[in-house]
Formats: structure tokens, sequence, C-alpha cells
């Protein structure tokens, strides 16, 4: 009965761990975009209002999340984007367009997963 019970914690303990894991934190907007060269190509998540967005059915778009600390673009290849003023959690992985005078333009997320509340 005891190694039951052993295993049945074991099992539990390594599954969070698993799950957890593999989950990414949210970030703050601010601090990706204060120091994209931290987060470039890793997943992150974000979470904020949708301020704009251009969609192309079947193909894409992006929007802008504002989470209060911040704005990023959200580049997303599934067909459709969400509308202004709804509110997105993006997981995805962060890239930056280019850099001129020691300044970032155009750092995005490539989204991977959405989530609309």
């Amino acid at each position: 009965m005891r190694s039951r019970r052993n295993f049945v914690v074991l099992t539990v303990a390594l599954a969070s761990v698993l799950f957890l894991t593999a989950c990414p934190s949210r970030t703050n907007i601010g601090k990706i975009v204060s120091d994209p060269s931290r987060y470039l190509d890793k997943e992150v998540g974000i979470a904020g209002r949708v301020e704009d967005s251009y969609g192309i059915p079947f193909v894409g778009g992006a929007y802008k999340l504002d989470d209060g600390t911040g704005e990023m673009w959200v580049v997303s290849r599934r067909g459709g984007v969400p509308s202004r003023g709804a509110q997105v959690g993006a997981k995805g992985r962060v890239y930056n367009g280019f850099s001129f005078g020691g300044r970032n333009f155009g750092t995005v997320l490539e989204e991977q997963d959405r989530k609309i509340k």
C-alpha cells in the first residue's frame, strides 16, 4: 500500500514538473522592448489589450498588444486576428526586425498560440 502511494506521489510530481516547464512565463512587454536581445528567439508569453490589428483572411496578419508597460506587435500566420479592444494572451518567439543607431526597431512576437478572454 505504501509503495503504491509513493508511486502516485512521484508520478504526480513528475507530471507537474513537465507541465510547468513546458509553459512560458508571462513577461511584461516593457521588459522585452527595453532589452530584446535577452528574449531573442526565446518562447515567452504576453497578454494585453489589442490596440490595432491588420489581417488577411486565410493568410494571417498582425496585431499590436498593450499591457500598460509597453506595446508590441504580434505576427500571426493563422487566418484571422483579434479585433481592437480584445483582451488577448499570446505565446510565441521574440524576433528583431532591424537595429539603427543603437536602437531596435521592429521587435515582434511570432505567435504560436493565442487565448482571447
